[in-house]
């Protein structure tokens, strides 16, 4: 009896992008896949991230991390990788982080209403639709890098740091905000 070989050079290509681009997840490869207001959002979110955990490398791994899984999942999508329910799961992460970027810039407008279980929550929530989303499509290890980025992102008392009225990250804030807003306007978010 002889057996077939599965091999197929789509899945193949598609294991090259994932892993070529996991490597090169620097500033100038960044900016071929992320728009220039992404780019802005995520430098805004490296320098809190240095600022509040006092540790350059870790800010840059976990930007970094988030780089890594937008690729990939963009990888993904692009060699229509999901099925309908999948694709469903990811209409639901859309609309929840839709939901969080509209409550993030709310609670920035809207002084004192910022409440920070609400906003770990919609982190939270979206960490576990995306692990649900790549479940069967990437590695632990990428998995692992989700929890990382929205753990880390979701913690309260960076949050509360990061909203506070008189607090150093008052500018980061607005810029992050700024630019969310402008990825709502254009429909990106």
């Amino acid at each position: 009896m002889v057996r077939m070989e599965s091999f197929s050079s789509k899945d193949m290509a598609m294991q090259a992008q994932k892993k070529i681009l996991s490597h090169m997840a620097n500033k100038s490869v960044v900016h071929m896949f992320i728009d220039d207001t992404s780019s802005e959002i995520l430098d805004e979110l490296y320098r809190v991230s240095k600022e509040y955990s006092g540790n350059r490398s870790e800010a840059q791994k976990v930007v970094k991390d988030l780089i890594k899984i937008a690729v990939k999942i963009g990888v993904l999508f692009r060699h229509n990788r999901f099925s309908p329910e999948e694709l469903s799961l990811a209409q639901d992460f859309k609309k929840k982080l839709h939901q969080g970027a509209m409550t993030a810039i709310s609670f920035y407008e809207v002084e004192f209403t910022f409440d920070k279980t609400v906003m770990s929550e919609i982190l939270t929530e979206c960490r576990d639709l995306l692990l649900k989303l790549v479940d069967s499509h990437l590695t632990p290890k990428s998995h692992g890098r989700i929890n990382h980025v929205f753990n880390h992102y979701s913690d309260p008392e960076l949050l509360t740091q990061l909203y506070n009225p008189d607090g150093p990250f008052k500018p980061n804030l607005t810029k992050i905000c700024t630019g969310l807003n402008c990825l709502l306007e254009e429909g990106t978010l």
